[in-house]
């Protein structure tokens, strides 16, 4: 089994986490910017396994419930790639919250999980989970700090 690591900073993580307690019961969402692992973050083995998330911008929750789904803006979604295009920082993946816990995926996030490869931080009160989408599961990362 590879060694899969997400780097996150601390600032980044307590952000998230200042995002998830503000708008709670809501979900939050939005998107992970920073630097991607070589590789494409599916195969087992990859070597230079770590992506590392330098901003983690908000974008909106359209979902119909926002206290029990999130779905982000695609609007949204697309300037803060372009923010990050412009900035020179690559998508990492998106993140979400998990307002009443826990910070695993649940069988929502695996259905509407669309992007292979790319990470999904999940923030719930006192804890974040990060995972690697591999096109049918989530494979658990370790969180580091830089």
């Amino acid at each position: 089994m590879t060694d899969d690591r997400l780097l996150l900073p601390d600032g980044v993580r307590a952000t998230l986490h200042e995002r998830r307690a503000a708008d709670a019961p809501a979900e939050v969402c939005g998107v992970l910017l920073g630097e991607r692992a070589a590789g494409d973050g599916v195969g087992v083995g990859d070597d230079a396994s770590a992506d590392r998330v330098a901003a983690a911008v908000p974008v909106e929750n359209v979902a119909g419930d926002p206290e029990r789904r999130y779905e982000l803006d695609p609007a949204g979604t697309v300037a803060a790639l372009d923010d990050g295009e412009d900035r020179g920082l690559a998508p990492v993946g998106f993140y979400h919250s998990h307002p009443r816990g826990p910070a695993d995926p649940s069988a929502t996030d695996r259905d509407r999980a669309a992007w292979t490869g790319y990470v999904y931080c999940i923030v719930a009160p006192g804890e974040l989970g990060a995972y690697r989408w591999i096109g049918e599961a989530f494979r658990p990362l370790r969180v580091e700090t830089p």
